[in-house]
């Protein structure tokens, strides 16, 4: 069988799974494939039985929810022409389907008991031709645009009359599920001029036009109802958004079913029992509560996202070696699809090694891919760092890293302290202090790198990374020599125009930089901008136009600044796309970033030479 190089586009040999559901013997999942002729992505609507295999399919379709009773299933469509959402119900039987509701812009759906009823959030605007306003803040928020006097609007939704029953609007930002016949519904709590956005809520039940408030700033919001029960993830109250969340459930009275010491990410409530996702030092599990709380599907993977019906559930589960594929868990774990196997039967994939180190005053974990090498043979490295700075590395699928292991890099990642995956103390002990020990973990996992594998070359060390990776990225290369290249995608560089102009600054750069950011030294003294005299290592800087959370002006500040001193940095600006572009931008913009990225150390680390022309290598008219 002959084999498939690594190149650009071997992201769109893959199939994309996700939004997986159960009820009963029947699995509702998407599946996502680029087409990289049209430049953009076809999801299909795919439902199986369990007991016969059988599968059948819903072209255009997105959202799979299967009613209570397992004889419907609603689902989204996107409408390009008028450029609005349907919502649709088929039969499950016959798969026969109609159009229910239209709507400019649905986030969730939701089936009530009765397997009637829906309860659909989406938003309004002003949608103004020529002009936004708002009077709140923040004014846009990323991959949302300008929110341009944005309400949260619920429908309740009678899909036999296709008849909207009930409407009413709350402020942005707010989320609901059915408890019963009624709606609770999940507001932000406002302290002052401004929203207490992220740290928090006001929960109401909303109910045949009257409501009432359950909850005053708590830190926690309802995910969950059995029309008795709510299962409720956050805390009682936070001091930081960066704080774990945890899960409790209320039926008048606030119970814990986990309170720390791992971090919580979803959760869902099956007969009065809590299956619940953890990130643990690199991995993501699966746990049961049942009065007690028990890891039941552990393992070295990811668990990307799960459904739970009558004791069993179904997970889209990735290795660092596999993308997601769909699995059954119902006291054994079995695999149901294998989408992607035969691709991967025909790509060299790396396993990482793992590696734990003492950085400072803690243990911090390590992982590295190792190419292959001759006997003898020296290697670049290119060193990752995640997002976050609450992101976690580990046992997961990252394409890039994938890629330079097969073009012949090392590959470094670690878990500096701020990541998620371990203790509360860890994740906040970077706060007021981004770049400082966090980077020392970093240096300090490199320098073990170094001591394990002799074949790597530290003459030739590049770093990348997106988001606070990026800001990483900026902030190594005026912080030491050891890096000879560095590619910052979507990172920041002044913290100060990040806190006034990003969507989250006004609460998440306070928390992360500090307090009374005119006043306060670190504003300045933790941005990479004021060292960018120090320098030497060529820099590529990747950004969005569309990004809100981390703007453009981040890395065109440092840009401009870098070259106005005759520093070697480039720039390369893709005009669609939001903050997470790398991995949901466009195909075809995907696959140019790919290229840059794989171009830019191939020179830089490989090829020692001058200069980049990002115009040709963005038109594949690269050098041999």
């Amino acid at each position: 069988m002959s084999s498939i190089e690594w190149n650009h586009e071997t992201f769109s040999k893959f199939a994309y799974l996700g939004d997986p559901r159960i009820r009963g013997n029947l699995v509702a999942y998407t599946l996502t494939k680029a087409n990289m002729n049209e430049d953009k992505y076809e999801s299909t609507v795919v439902v199986e039985d369990l007991e016969t295999g059988a599968r059948r399919f819903i072209e255009n379709a997105a959202m799979p929810r299967i009613s209570p009773d397992g004889r419907k299933l609603a689902f989204t469509r996107f409408n390009e022409e008028k450029k609005e959402s349907e919502i649709w119900v088929a039969d499950v039987q016959t798969l026969s389907a109609k159009k229910v509701l239209s709507a400019k812009n649905v986030r969730s759906i939701q089936w009530n008991s009765d397997s009637r009823r829906l309860l659909v959030v989406g938003f309004k605007r002003r949608d103004d031709g020529d002009f936004v306003f708002d009077d709140d803040v923040p004014a846009w928020f990323d991959n949302m645009g300008f929110f341009d006097g944005e309400k949260t609007t619920f429908w309740v939704l009678d899909t036999e009359s296709e008849e909207v029953l009930e409407q009413f609007e709350k402020p942005r930002f707010s989320s609901g599920i059915w408890h019963g016949d009624g709606v609770v519904v999940n507001v932000p709590h406002r302290e002052g001029s401004k929203p207490a956005l992220f740290k928090f809520w006001d929960i109401y039940l909303w109910k045949d036009g009257t409501e009432e408030k359950l909850f005053e700033r708590v830190s926690f919001t309802a995910v969950g109802s059995d029309g008795e029960s709510l299962l409720l993830r956050g805390k009682r109250e936070k001091k930081f958004i960066s704080e774990h969340e945890w899960i409790y459930i209320w039926d008048g009275e606030l119970r814990p079913v986990y309170e720390g010491p791992l971090d919580v990410y979803d959760a869902r409530l099956d007969d009065g029992r809590v299956y619940f996702l953890t990130p643990d030092a690199g991995r993501v599990n699966l746990w049961l509560w049942d009065g007690e709380a028990e890891r039941i599907v552990a393992g070295d993977h990811w668990v990307y996202g799960f459904d739970v019906h009558g004791g069993r559930a179904v997970l889209l589960i990735a290795t660092a070696m596999r993308i997601a594929e769909l699995y059954l868990y119902d006291g054994e774990l079995k695999q149901l699809t294998d989408y992607n196997g035969p691709i991967f039967e025909r790509l060299k994939t790396f396993e990482p090694r793992h590696f734990r180190f003492k950085s400072l005053d803690l243990e911090i974990d390590g992982w590295y891919l190792r190419p292959e090498l001759k006997e003898g043979e020296k290697a670049p490295v290119v060193v990752f760092v995640h997002g976050g700075p609450k992101g976690m590395y580990g046992h997961r699928f990252v394409y890039e890293m994938q890629l330079m292991a097969n073009k012949g890099y090392y590959v470094v990642f670690v878990n500096p302290r701020g990541s998620n995956g371990y203790s509360e103390d860890f994740a906040l002990r970077v706060l007021g202090r981004t770049g400082l020990e966090d980077f020392g973990d970093i240096m300090n996992g490199i320098e073990e790198f170094f001591k394990l594998e002799p074949q790597a070359d530290r003459e030739r060390v590049g770093i990348t990374g997106i988001s606070y990776g990026g800001f990483m990225t900026n902030w190594a290369l005026t912080q030491s020599d050891l890096f000879k290249a560095g590619i910052s995608e979507n990172g920041i560089s002044y913290w100060l125009t990040s806190y006034a102009f990003s969507d989250i600054g006004l609460w998440y750069d306070v928390e992360v930089i500090g307090a009374d950011p005119l006043e306060n030294e670190n504003y300045r003294k933790l941005s990479p901008l004021f060292y960018a005299d120090r320098v030497k290592a060529p820099i590529l800087l990747i950004h969005s136009l569309e990004d809100y959370r981390c703007p453009l002006d981040q890395s065109l500040m440092f840009y401009n600044v870098l070259r106005d001193m005759g520093k070697e940095a480039y720039i390369a600006i893709f005009r669609r796309g939001a903050h997470g572009h790398s991995i949901r931008g466009k195909p075809k913009h995907r696959a140019k970033r790919y290229r840059l990225f794989i171009e830019f150390f191939e020179r830089k680390l490989k090829k020692y030479e001058e200069g980049f022309d990002v115009e040709k290598v963005m038109k594949g008219e690269t050098k041999k």
